[in-house]
């Protein structure tokens, strides 16, 4: 039920030590979720230092805005998509932003919600959805997809060495009837699946699950168009701090960093550089950092997190 869970904002001081915020600055929470690290990005804002909170959740946005009541006055909160930074910047009146923080994939609260079809733990609707204003689900996708196109996105997205079998007993199973909750999506992956993958410490369907999910909300594509937005966004000095929780995720954000810090894209062999691209970024520090043991102990869902820091040049 909405209000009973404990929030804990992964790599929390880490994020408030990148950003280094200034009391008059502006800033962007661009993944609310339920507003942890933005009460403690509020809470060090005086006079006409702002804060711009974004969700494509609009759950999120009304638990977050409850949450972060005591700061109200100066938060701005906007349903939309990362993806859209630059539009959703200009509808706050935001031209540039002291710094910005983006926790990419789902939240835990959308993960412990078992009516978000989110987890492979609970029984429920096939729905996925991060924003339910989206029209895609995950019972479009497992039950309308073509059986190729569901290989790709559990191999690739998912990361899953079984997606050929997978994707081959999902299409077997649904022209039988629908496969209408997460708990009948659950048994079709195990049926698929070898014995000894069976008994591996990883549930099976955890894979299959992040690959569809990720299919559903677009997420690496909206990953790498905020990267492009947000960089230019950003002033002189300003702070940009990513969390990424697997691979496919940090590839990106460490893609997108590594080529704004690079500036030229010459070929190496020229003598000189033609193209004129100065570097937008400095990474602060170059290597990802990661959850401390002590934070780990607290909250086992932040052993995959990363933290990818940049300043604008």
């Amino acid at each position: 039920m909405p209000g009973e869970y404990v929030h804990r904002p992964v790599l929390l001081e880490e994020c408030i030590q990148a950003l280094n915020i200034q009391p008059e600055g502006i800033y962007i929470d661009g993944t609310l979720g339920r507003g942890g690290h933005s009460a403690e990005i509020a809470r060090r804002l005086t006079g006409r230092g702002r804060l711009i909170c974004i969700d494509r959740d609009q759950q999120a946005l009304e638990e977050g805005s409850l949450r972060l009541a005591p700061w109200a006055e100066r938060i701005c909160f906007l349903h939309g998509n990362f993806a859209q930074l630059p539009a959703l910047l200009d509808q706050a009146g935001v031209d540039q932003a002291d710094g910005m923080l983006f926790d990419l994939g789902v939240s835990s609260p959308q993960l412990d919600d078992p009516e978000r079809g989110f987890s492979y733990m609970h029984d429920a609707p096939l729905d996925m959805r991060m924003s339910r204003d989206d029209s895609l689900t995950a019972w479009t996708v497992v039950n309308q997809w073509p059986r190729e196109q569901l290989r790709r996105i559990l191999s690739q997205y998912g990361e899953e060495r079984y997606a050929g079998p997978i994707a081959a007993a999902i299409v077997r199973s649904r022209e039988a009837g629908p496969i209408e909750t997460t708990g009948q999506l659950v048994e079709v992956i195990r049926s698929a699946m070898p014995a000894a993958a069976l008994r591996e410490k990883q549930h099976p369907a955890k894979r299959s699950f992040q690959g569809i999910r990720i299919a559903v909300n677009d997420e690496l594509t909206a990953i790498s168009q905020m990267m492009q937005g947000a960089i230019p966004r950003l002033r002189t000095g300003g702070r940009l701090a990513v969390i990424s929780f697997h691979s496919l995720e940090d590839r990106i954000v460490k893609s997108e960093l590594a080529a704004a810090a690079k500036g030229c894209d010459c070929p190496p062999e020229f003598p000189v550089c033609v193209c004129g691209k100065k570097p937008l970024v400095k990474l602060q520090p170059r290597k990802p950092i990661l959850p401390s043991a002590a934070e780990l102990a607290e909250n086992p869902r932040a052993r995959s997190a990363k933290l990818r820091c940049a300043e604008k040049l």
